[in-house]
């Protein structure tokens, strides 16, 4: 075939209806994370874990456990800001400032991509963070004890969307070897935040420390300090004021984390009616293309995506597969919207995933995808939705980059 690929390393009771706290796998403490890939527990005590991959000790994610709550110390979480790069310490002093500003909080967010969807996470100080959710929550000391520990809390409504093994970890990413941490809670979080880690997740994940800022403005309405705070943070940052619903007034940023993170850069798009997107036109010139590859034609996604999916067609055709995958059956590439009835981001929104031979392969269904035909792309590059808890066999996405070489 003339090339191969290489790759580049890229159960307590329900309180106040509100939080669950999941048991820890063997009794006492909750299982550890497994490392990162490229990362090293400087130890040989490693656990074996699901799929090959090893748990690092508890030790290696954790930070100091928070105390309980004294006093009045909750906040409400009036706005978002949400920025390109970290905040500066004197950008967050002068937004502390501002006379209506009640309490700030730095964190980390990024967009890990999770199955079909992309979820918000944010890594935080689990200490001081929790004074921003809700108040059952924000007071249920274990789960924030869990989370400087080392495991992931989650929104409640998410418990069923999420594809947690059997030992209750959850991978963040699509990649085969991705970080794995352990469900500790489903607690509810600020809005627009899906899932929280402590601050070495977060470094580990690539975060980038301190690019968003929590903003309570009490009894001002947070309406008067968009306009000083978005001069405050520049022109880049999404400065946005918390509900239950997205605030489409804004303009939005997602920062993808992972293998195929390079590929997407800072994604910055406004909401459209209907959950369509308008991702900002100088990134579409800068990432997006329409291009030939073998069998489909002409395709437009992410110029990154392009050596590896040729190669992969190119396979197809060469092992005598081609009629496996039917041109007139192809449903796009880049497709810039929300999944229906959601706000999350799609990987077909940045133009890395195709879906192929769609009446055979819906959703939740065993497919017809030609397997030898998902072995090849899986070979270069590719993660299947085949594979996923809840399936879509139509569904291929760029989950590693790969070079293919002569």
């Amino acid at each position: 075939m003339g090339t191969t690929p290489a790759r580049r390393a890229a159960r307590l009771p329900l309180v106040a209806a509100a939080v669950l706290l999941l048991g820890a796998c063997g009794g006492g403490s909750a299982p550890a994370p497994a490392p990162a890939p490229g990362t090293s527990s400087g130890t040989s005590s490693a656990a074996p874990q699901p799929g090959g991959g090893t748990a690092s000790p508890a030790g290696d994610y954790a930070v100091e456990p928070p105390g309980p709550l004294r006093g009045s110390t909750l906040e409400g979480p009036d706005m978002l800001v949400y920025s390109q790069d970290p905040l500066s310490e004197e950008m967050v002093e002068q937004i502390a400032g501002l006379r209506g500003v009640d309490a700030v909080e730095p964190l980390a967010m990024a967009q890990v991509p999770v199955e079909d969807k992309v979820i918000n996470l944010a890594a935080v100080d689990p200490a001081t963070y929790r004074r921003f959710v809700p108040a059952p929550s924000a007071r249920l000391l274990e789960a924030w004890r869990r989370v400087a520990g080392g495991e992931i809390a989650v929104l409640p409504e998410m418990k069923r969307k999420i594809p947690m093994d059997d030992q209750g970890f959850l991978s963040l990413g699509n990649v085969r070897d991705a970080p794995k941490a352990h469900v500790g809670a489903y607690v509810a979080q600020v809005p627009q935040v899906d899932a929280v880690v402590n601050e070495k997740w977060g470094a580990v994940l690539g975060m980038k420390p301190g690019n968003a800022l929590l903003v309570s403005t009490d009894i001002t309405a947070p309406q008067a300090l968009r306009k000083p705070i978005q001069q405050i943070a520049g022109e880049d940052a999404s400065v946005q004021i918390l509900g239950p619903d997205l605030d489409t007034s804004v303009q939005q940023t997602a920062f993808l984390v992972g293998s195929v993170a390079d590929a997407v850069g800072t994604f910055n798009y406004t909401v459209l009616g209907g959950g369509r997107i308008a991702p900002d036109p100088a990134w579409v010139t800068e990432h997006i293309r329409t291009e030939p590859v073998p069998i489909l034609g002409a395709v437009t996604c992410n110029k990154a995506i392009f050596p590896q999916l040729r190669a992969a067609l190119t396979e197809v055709v060469q092992r005598g597969l081609t009629a496996e995958i039917k041109p007139d059956e192809y449903a796009g590439c880049y497709y810039p919207r929300f999944i229906a009835g959601s706000t999350k981001l799609s990987n077909h929104s940045f133009g890395l995933a195709l879906d192929f031979n769609v009446p055979g392969n819906l959703r939740g269904t065993v497919g017809e995808m030609d397997r030898t035909v998902v072995a090849i792309f899986k070979k270069w590059g590719f993660g299947w939705g085949g594979d996923w808890r809840y399936t879509d066999p139509m569904h291929f996405e760029m989950v590693a980059i790969v070079e293919p070489r002569t």
